[in-house]
């Protein structure tokens, strides 16, 4: 864990998509919904892995509000719109004072998320 001074918002995400077909339409919207989080106000930390064939993304927030506003922006919007289509997967979100490593990230994940 990194240490944080105060608390941060943590998100953990983790989306497979349904066939290989369906790739094109998710990286359509994956791509400008990571630069449209990479702008937003509030955004302390990204990064992305793929692993067991999810694409996961790990991001860590100023506060909920602020990744409340990035998940409404017009981006993440569309995004999930479309997202029963192409994909399927979990998310799991919290307050801390950590930002935790990938590892840790992983297993809040699998433990704790819930299927979108």
């Amino acid at each position: 864990m990194k240490p944080h001074k105060g608390k941060v918002y943590v998100s953990i995400t983790g989306l497979k998509v349904k066939n290989i077909f369906k790739s094109f339409h998710f990286w359509r919207h994956a791509i400008p919904s990571k630069n449209q989080a990479e702008r937003s106000e509030g955004l302390i930390f990204l990064d992305l892995k793929q692993t067991n064939d999810y694409h996961h993304t790990l991001s860590v927030w100023k506060n909920r509000e602020a990744m409340v506003a990035y998940r409404d922006s017009k981006s993440h919007l569309g995004a999930m719109k479309v997202f029963r289509k192409i994909a399927t997967g979990k998310v799991f979100s919290y307050d801390s004072d950590f930002i935790p490593t990938w590892e840790q990230a992983l297993e809040l994940w699998d433990k704790n998320g819930r299927d979108v």
